[in-house]
């Protein structure tokens, strides 16, 4: 086997190297065994925070009432809440995840606050999206990129669904800026945050595998060169918190 075969035959799931197709169950295994536990750990990793960010996102999206939304790796459905008010009733936001747990989980909290009549559940994989050519207006994808086997494919997938005009908006995690920021942020991911996934949601892996999978995702500089290689058009990127999250934004001509 060349070095170029094993390349393409491997990945990464967090540290370890792993044939590429394992790691899309790998990663089911993870999301299905935190699924409970998301939301709460998601306050407690980033102190909450982590609305900022979404809020920040979903503004950079800039939906329009009417226009058809796709909303991947929904999770529990931080993103599609927002949404869907602002696309009204005669817009649809369509609610996507691999993991058919997490898409559960979403469609229950959702269905919880009433959020009902504009919102489609659609479990899908992101390099190989089950949408029509130039048929949404918008894509959305927070806190989900880096978990993906073929982020090229994904991008190039994304790409194909959205309508000339279009946004894709990645909300993720990054490299800090900041100077001695990646010290603090070291030592948070690998000393505090597992013992919280330990503490709270009884599953300390999955949480080490969180913070090594952000290790993993490319820079801001790198994703906005993959976005441009996709076809997006003037892709750019906002830094957040010193860059321990960035968004990302491009559009299709």
């Amino acid at each position: 086997m060349t070095s170029d075969n094993k390349q393409q035959d491997s990945t990464h799931f967090g540290y370890q190297d792993v044939p590429a197709s394992e790691k899309a169950g790998m990663v089911a295994d993870v999301f299905h065994s935190v699924a409970g536990k998301y939301d709460i750990m998601n306050d407690a990793m980033s102190l909450g925070i982590h609305r900022l960010w979404k809020q920040f996102a979903v503004a950079q999206v800039g939906v329009r009432p009417g226009q058809t939304v796709l909303d991947l790796a929904c999770g529990t459905g931080d993103l599609t809440m927002k949404m869907s008010p602002q696309a009204g009733p005669d817009g649809v936001v369509i609610a996507s995840d691999i993991n058919a747990s997490m898409l559960q989980n979403g469609r229950d909290r959702l269905t919880d606050k009433g959020i009902i009549n504009n919102v489609l559940y659609v479990q899908s994989d992101a390099e190989k999206l089950p949408f029509a050519d130039n048929s949404v207006d918008r894509i959305t994808i927070g806190f989900g990129l880096r978990n993906v086997t073929d982020q090229n494919a994904a991008l190039a997938s994304m790409h194909r669904c959205l309508r000339p005009g279009g946004r894709l908006v990645i909300l993720e995690f990054s490299k800090p800026v900041l100077p001695g920021l990646d010290k603090i942020y070291d030592l948070y991911s690998f000393k505090i945050l597992p013992r919280l996934g330990s503490m709270i949601a009884n599953d300390e892996a999955s949480y080490r595998y969180l913070a090594e999978s952000i290790r993993k995702h490319p820079d801001q500089e790198t994703l906005k060169d993959m976005m441009a290689d996709a076809g997006f058009d003037r892709p750019h990127y906002h830094n957040l918190s010193g860059g321990i999250v960035a968004v990302h934004k491009g559009y299709k001509a």
